[in-house]
């Protein structure tokens, strides 16, 4: 399995001969001009995982690839092709398993409507077994062996980010949702959680395609 991190939360996944883009947002634009892709991800409606003035472009781009949203997307966003993918939702492709987990963001502030989210949990025999949470710390699903560790967000502080990363108990991992910080915040949040958790934290910022 081989992961790149595009920038904030979107992240490209190949694995099992499949190329899968995960929250293609407005918080960076290193994932524009993506192509050969056999699906796109999106957890859910927050336009720092769907960029709404690109997201067309790119699916333009991948003719081929599927599209499965959080299905409040639907309601939010006009992206061609998109189809709902609910918590529980499995999706196959060849050898690769994507399965949609959870259901809610987290709470931003009481008064702030909740909205849904899916993490993304893929898996292909013989490889590594990635989860992307999206915007939630809630699901903790069992046999993860790579985690995307969200770094900051104004839902979530360190002491349930560690916590969370305990509870999925993952080796290896990596920072995503880092749009907000400054350097000094990445380095925290990095080894604070390499540091007090299992899950050993590698910066993929600008590496390029890194292999687990």
């Amino acid at each position: 399995m081989q992961l790149t991190h595009l920038g904030h939360a979107a992240v490209l996944v190949e694995v099992a001969g499949r190329r899968l883009l995960i929250d293609p947002g407005n918080f960076s634009d290193h994932w524009h001009g993506t192509t050969d892709l056999d699906a796109v991800l999106v957890t859910h409606l927050h336009p720092d995982h769907i960029d709404p003035d690109h997201v067309p472009a790119l699916v333009a781009a991948n003719p081929d690839a599927l599209v499965r949203v959080e299905p409040q997307v639907l309601d939010e966003h006009d992206v061609d092709r998109a189809v709902g993918f609910g918590a529980e939702d499995t999706l196959r492709l060849g050898e690769v398993t994507i399965t949609a987990v959870g259901g809610q963001h987290a709470v931003i502030h009481r008064d702030i409507p909740m909205i849904g989210n899916v993490g993304l949990v893929i898996s292909a025999p013989g490889e590594p077994t990635f989860f992307h949470p999206g915007d939630s710390l809630a699901a903790v699903p069992a046999g993860v062996d790579i985690l995307a560790v969200p770094a900051y967000g104004p839902w979530a502080a360190m002491k349930e980010t560690v916590d969370f990363a305990r509870a999925v108990g993952a080796p290896h991992g990596f920072a995503i949702h880092d749009g907000l910080l400054a350097e000094r915040g990445v380095t925290l949040i990095t080894s604070r959680v390499s540091a007090m958790t299992p899950t050993e934290l590698v910066d993929l910022r600008g590496r390029g395609p890194y292999e687990f």
